[in-house]
């Protein structure tokens, strides 16, 4: 697969860094961002690698040359005059004829693109976008999708939003040479707007969600994040190639103040200290997942709209406190009957409800998870016996559906894993 770099930026955001060299040259611990992309890539066998340079061009030219020291092949398309994200494709709707690999050039990632692509022809789009959860998504655009993963809405920062689920684009993008019939002459274009937003209205942008690491270094505070993640190994150890570890985390009761059955998305409220908790398991490399049994639906007293909102509502006062959920699993199913309104086709025996432990297989499989080495979390019986029939290690929180002795909320418990300390 071709691998097209956007490698033109000013990174007018983190001048105070280094004003001195476009923003793919900054140097993170040692070599540029650039290098990092190539290394990346280089030990994947994607090798063929075109950049796109203008701004101090030269700089960028200099240094990698053809990439034989890299031990990849470089070429170059030099802007002359700035054409945006997407202009310079047009030069290349000749020379490439298969699905290609397009970066922007100011990221640090590790992604198993091989999984990408399989994903990318699997869904038959003409452009599949990597998708992920961040800490500040209330300042970024949101990529909403269907069930199928086609994209369905583009949420710009300064749209209105009620709640909602935090996903944004990462800056990685398979793209089918079909899009080339949008490039009919060499103009000034934008990736987003003049390209993936138009193939929203035919269903053709695919979204694909992953929990691995990209981040871009737009300020100097993600600036230092990425470097301490790059030297703890954090960077590396995220893509899906790898075992992962996850804390498997119920919903009511150790994220949501527990009320019995919720049925509306008003009756969601977060317990003190869920939103720090999170974000130390974000901060960790563990995956934050939650396993929600939810009878509400089989029962006809919640529609699986009104669950996946109060979703959303998590999400999004996870967001405003810099905290974020990497998936949520949830089990609409109660096999006991006699209920008003129920739904038959739900009223069953499943393998999903804990304490059977379907849902963290499912996401075990999902995001090839070791689920030795993770943690079960929550506030009843069955989340502990979900927990121990998958063969994670288990905790039991307080809260007003239990009596029994646990940790006070799920801060303490977090703490007391991820720093081995004992809270009293």
């Amino acid at each position: 697969m071709h691998v097209v770099i956007m490698a033109g930026g000013k990174g007018t955001r983190i001048a105070s860094l280094s004003n001195d060299v476009p923003k793919p040259m900054m140097q993170v611990c040692g070599k540029p961002i650039l290098e990092h992309q190539i290394e990346c890539l280089k030990k994947q066998n994607l090798c063929n690698i075109t950049l796109i340079v203008g701004y101090l061009g030269k700089v960028i030219v200099d240094y990698f040359k053809d990439g034989h020291q890299l031990e990849v092949n470089i070429d170059y398309i030099v802007e002359e005059t700035p054409l945006g994200t997407a202009g310079a494709l047009f030069y290349l709707k000749e020379s490439i004829k298969d699905d290609f690999l397009l970066l922007n050039g100011d990221i640090i990632f590790d992604v198993d693109f091989r999984r990408f692509l399989d994903y990318h022809k699997k869904h038959n789009g003409y452009a599949t976008i990597l998708t992920h959860p961040n800490s500040h998504p209330y300042d970024s655009g949101l990529i909403i999708t269907d069930k199928e993963g086609k994209v369905s809405r583009w949420l710009n920062k300064e749209d209105n939003r009620t709640y909602y689920k935090n996903r944004v684009n990462a800056g990685i993008h398979i793209l089918s040479p079909k899009v080339f019939q949008y490039f009919s002459d060499l103009k000034k274009m934008d990736l987003d707007r003049d390209i993936l937003k138009k193939l929203i209205q035919n269903c053709l942008l695919v979204a694909y969600d992953s929990p691995e690491y990209v981040k871009d270094m737009g300020t100097p505070d993600r600036y230092e994040m990425v470097i301490k993640d790059l030297q703890s190994g954090l960077v590396e150890a995220k893509n899906l190639k790898n075992r992962q570890k996850a804390f498997f985390l119920d919903r009511d009761g150790t994220i949501n103040a527990y009320k019995g059955f919720i049925r509306s998305v008003e009756e969601i409220e977060l317990i003190d200290g869920v939103a720090e908790a999170i974000a130390k398991i974000n901060a960790s490399g563990y995956l934050a997942i939650v396993v929600t049994n939810q009878p509400v639906v089989a029962r006809g007293e919640a529609t699986f709209e009104e669950v996946e909102r109060m979703h959303q509502k998590i999400e999004t006062l996870l967001g405003e406190q810099g905290a974020y959920l990497d998936d949520i699993f949830y089990c609409p199913h109660h096999p006991d009957k006699g209920f008003q309104g129920e739904r038959p086709e739900l009223k069953i025996i499943c393998d999903c409800r804990k304490p059977k432990p379907g849902m963290l297989f499912e996401a075990a499989t999902k995001y090839n998870i070791d689920v030795k080495e993770s943690y079960m979390i929550g506030d009843g019986i069955n989340d502990l016996m979900a927990g121990e029939a998958a063969g994670c290690k288990s905790y039991l929180v307080k809260s007003e559906n239990n009596k029994n002795k646990g940790y006070q909320n799920l801060k303490e418990v977090v703490i007391h894993i991820l720093e081995d300390k004992e809270i009293l």
